[in-house]
């Protein structure tokens, strides 16, 4: 009779240790979604844009200025990072997609994807002074500050041609370095290596990751991203830890792979229909920006990631850039029926 009591008090025990661990868990994951990890402190109107979506940003924060390409508006705004304003708008431009803003030059490059060139402008006079030709379809961009040149991808499904490529820009003469033929015909980001001369590229036509060497340019690895999720789109890189961090839409998930073996470490879901992300170094986080929604993971370790925000935004609000020297994150809403385009301004809170 003692032997039974003593398994019922015994089982009894282990269903409270059960029930606590399921109410620990189901309150942390509230936790996790209530954390303000990005605080909403600005919101900028955009009343001349209509219908159709951003694409990326580039911030020139020495001169206290955001650059923002309204892709289906043909428009790049200039947005005053003081006053939060519109102080001037590019538009002199069909299709811009990715932009690089070189200080140094004074010179803002804008990838412009109908047009199948590197529009270059004067950042005082905002004057067009010259351009780089390269094929239709051109869309994201990666830079090199070591040899200040820009690999941007071209040509594809969006030029009606079998592959795609990535065009060098040697953003000082103004001209070309040379071209990479990828064995595929929808690429999207890359992220480049500042360590070595690896620039990591996103084929969605093979829903994979490529590695190419940038001083051969030649293809040094495939890495497939098997049932970790499809259609790749979004790119960053944590290079410390030898972790790329990888956005699918199919479904929307968040993909780390080791960047030493090529191996997919972990998955989870996140946002739909991301197109920008970024590691945020300072705090080890991963800024998701999709549709409706903008996540933040936080890292344990290389291997472990936590999602400790589900931040409520809009309707393709899907572009956005960090800018850890102010601690701010930007995020560009488009125009869509009855809701207005404006830019979002969070501070990033530690």
């Amino acid at each position: 009779m003692n032997l039974i009591f003593n398994l019922e008090e015994i089982v009894n025990k282990l269903k409270l240790k059960l029930l606590f661990v399921v109410c620990l868990t189901l309150v942390s994951g509230v936790w996790a979604q209530q954390k303000p990890v990005l605080k909403l402190t600005a919101t900028t109107p955009l009343p001349e844009l209509k219908d159709g979506d951003f694409d990326h940003l580039t911030p020139d924060v020495e001169g206290n200025r955001l650059f923002v390409t309204a892709e289906e508006n043909s428009k790049v705004l200039v947005i005053d990072l003081k006053t939060n304003q519109v102080i001037h708008t590019i538009t002199d431009v069909k299709a811009p997609h990715s932009l690089l803003y070189r200080g140094d030059l004074k010179k803002l490059f804008v990838v412009d994807s109908d047009l199948g060139e590197v529009k270059v402008y004067d950042t005082d006079s905002y004057k067009a002074t010259g351009s780089i030709k390269v094929k239709e379809g051109a869309d994201a961009s990666a830079y090199d500050p070591s040899t200040k040149y820009l690999y941007v991808v071209n040509g594809g499904k969006d030029a009606k041609l079998p592959n795609a490529y990535i065009t060098v820009v040697d953003t000082t003469s103004g001209k070309t370095a040379g071209e990479i033929t990828i064995d595929s015909n929808d690429v999207e980001g890359m992220a480049i290596e500042q360590s070595g001369s690896r620039i990591y590229v996103v084929v969605r036509g093979k829903n994979a990751v490529e590695v190419f060497d940038r001083k051969k340019l030649s293809l040094e690895a495939t890495w497939p991203l098997g049932d970790a999720g499809k259609k790749p789109t979004a790119i960053a890189f944590n290079e410390d830890d030898h972790r790329l961090f990888v956005g699918p839409r199919d479904p929307g998930k968040l993909v780390v792979i080791d960047t030493t073996s090529g191996k997919v470490v972990t998955s989870m879901p996140a946002a739909a229909m991301v197109d920008d992300m970024a590691w945020d170094a300072k705090r080890k986080r991963v800024i998701f920006a999709g549709t409706m929604f903008t996540d933040v993971f936080q890292q344990k370790d290389p291997d472990h990631y936590q999602q400790i925000s589900h931040i409520s935004t809009a309707f393709r609000a899907k572009t956005g850039v960090l800018v850890p020297e102010l601690n701010k994150f930007y995020l560009a809403v488009p125009h869509h029926e009855k809701q207005s385009a404006e830019l979002r301004v969070y501070s990033v809170v530690d």
